[in-house]
């Protein structure tokens, strides 16, 4: 699963993703959208199995209508995190 973390100020308004939005993140074959925020910046996780962050990176950032400002994280490693059992180490 491809992912890439957008992170961009929101200089006090609140983000949005209207539908059309939504749609060109589908097109680029996006399936699923977190965003995240606080007082001053917001951050969007965007995944996807036909999803290729680098060659969409200038598409993403146009929908989302984030400026040049705005950063892209991709990822160095994914992985599951398990419990250990009871007396395994």
């Amino acid at each position: 699963m491809a992912m890439v973390v957008v992170i961009f100020e929101t200089s006090g308004r609140e983000p949005a993703l209207p539908p059309e939005s939504l749609e060109r993140l589908a097109e680029l074959g996006v399936s699923s959208v977190a965003l995240l925020r606080d007082e001053a910046t917001a951050g969007l996780v965007l995944e996807g199995w036909a999803f290729d962050p680098v060659r969409a990176r200038d598409a993403v950032l146009d929908t989302l209508g984030a400026g040049a400002d705005a950063r892209t994280l991709l990822p160095l490693a994914q992985m599951a995190v398990t419990a250990a059992r009871s007396g395994e180490v």
